[in-house]
């Protein structure tokens, strides 16, 4: 089910992310790559944060776990298990499929399979 972000509450926690780490909005706002009044806005509620706002604190604040920012479930600090981690890529041997009985084309090989989980990590397998 898909639910809109509540905005006071991200707010809420993006304010604990900012206490948390002891920086002001203005040092928050430079160590994620943004304008001091990007900061000011979102903590204000005059604007939403967008997509790449939320990707920058993630990439600054590995403890910071998405769904607790987005929509407060979680924890913070992210646990060790929580922690998304680019995960190591495995390789597999060729798998292959059949064609399907309708088709002349020659035999078809998986390069790559990707699963994701359902709690935001993921395996990356590649051939």
């Amino acid at each position: 089910m898909f639910t809109m972000i509540n905005n006071e509450e991200f707010i809420i926690r993006l304010q604990k992310v900012i206490d948390f780490y002891g920086e002001s909005a203005s040092s928050f706002a430079e160590k994620i790559g943004v304008q001091r009044s990007s900061i000011s806005h979102i903590l204000s509620g005059r604007n939403k944060p967008s997509l790449d706002f939320v990707l920058k604190v993630l990439h600054s604040y590995p403890e910071v776990e998405l769904y607790w920012l987005m929509n407060g479930k979680g924890e913070f600090p992210a646990t060790e298990k929580q922690k998304i981690v680019q995960p190591e890529i495995k390789t597999i041997e060729t798998i292959t499929q059949s064609p399907s009985p309708t088709s002349n084309s020659s035999e078809k090989k998986i390069n790559r399979i990707v699963i994701f989980y359902d709690d935001g990590t993921f395996e990356d397998f590649v051939k």
